[in-house]
């Protein structure tokens, strides 16, 4: 019996062909049914890969959000159910427009939140990426 639920996995060879990596990871991990874990996400389409919002880290930060909205909904959970985010930036003057973009996501949520100032993303292009773990309720 799996007591684990893997959405949208894939392989790291796919997502960075110029680098040689070959990783099978997912986009969401929902644990015993109920906590959810969204894996880091950047101001991309995750449809098609495409990076958007580019040097736009409010830009970013939006996309970012709605995939975590989009992930949390596949995996049967809201952003109202979100208990913790971490939010990385390559530069500490992009906090407040991406504080302010993320803010406007989570209003009246209160989740515990921690700020890390990175010296680099996956991607040069990337200026913000934002992690989330949730929880599915019961009466779900």
């Amino acid at each position: 019996m799996t007591i684990h639920k893997r959405i949208r996995p894939f392989n790291t060879r796919d997502t960075y062909p110029e680098q040689q990596l070959d990783n099978d990871l997912c986009q969401t991990v929902v644990a015993r049914g109920q906590m959810v874990f969204v894996r880091g996400q950047i101001g991309q389409d995750l449809d098609t890969s495409e990076s958007v919002a580019l040097g736009d880290a409010a830009g970013q930060a939006e996309k970012a959000m709605a995939n975590i909205a989009m992930l949390l909904d596949e995996a049967g959970s809201k952003l109202e159910h979100v208990c913790k985010i971490t939010i990385y930036l390559v530069d500490p003057r992009y906090r407040e427009p991406v504080y302010r973009a993320v803010g406007r996501w989570l209003k009246g949520v209160h989740p515990v939140s921690t700020g890390i100032v990175v010296s680099a993303l996956a991607r040069p292009e990337w200026l913000v990426e934002i992690d989330a773990i949730a929880v599915i309720p019961e009466d779900a």
